[in-house]
């Protein structure tokens, strides 16, 4: 008997009920039940997002970022997003040299994709091979993929967004 009365009971929060409207008519709506199941994402707290505005000026890029042969352009976005996002254009300073570039590494995130803007880069990335990626290309890092840069063009310029804005870069080789 009580496992009839607890069927009664499930059965209940899953069907449709009839309510009586304001006018008196019956009409048939869906019962409301909790999901069994929550989205942990949207559980977190998200942290509060400021307005940013950046504009394009060439003293904006500063040799002060992970790559001693690219120089940096914050576009503001780690401090609007209290350090969630990083958004940087990396410009890479020429010439190529692979005896400096070329060295095996991964990051330590949980996104990165990289958009370029100009010229081209060739990179070797983690079961993908070497590609060359031009003006428009794009691509997804996923987390902790191993990857190195074999090339790029003398005007190679990218945009790089990366969650979150703090993160550790690992150097294998």
């Amino acid at each position: 008997m009580a496992r009839a009365s607890a069927k009664t009971k499930a059965k209940s929060k899953t069907a449709a009920r009839t309510t009586r409207a304001r006018n008196g008519t019956r009409r048939r709506v869906a019962a409301r039940t909790k999901a069994k199941t929550r989205d942990k994402t949207r559980d977190k707290p998200r942290r509060k997002q400021t307005f940013s505005l950046s504009h394009h000026r060439d003293e904006d890029f500063k040799i002060d970022g992970l790559r001693t042969y690219a120089k940096y352009r914050d576009l503001g976005i780690k401090g609007a997003t209290g350090g969630m996002v990083l958004a940087h254009v990396i410009r890479f300073l020429p010439p190529c040299r692979p005896e400096v570039v070329s060295k095996r590494h991964y990051h330590d995130v949980d996104f990165q994709m990289i958009y370029v803007l100009k010229g081209w880069i060739k990179t070797e990335i983690e079961g993908h091979g070497a590609n060359i990626m031009r003006a428009g290309s794009c691509w997804l890092q996923p987390p902790r993929c191993e990857h190195v840069v074999l090339d790029y063009s003398d005007d190679c310029e990218v945009l790089e967004i990366v969650l979150p804005a703090d993160f550790k870069t690992v150097e294998l080789e």
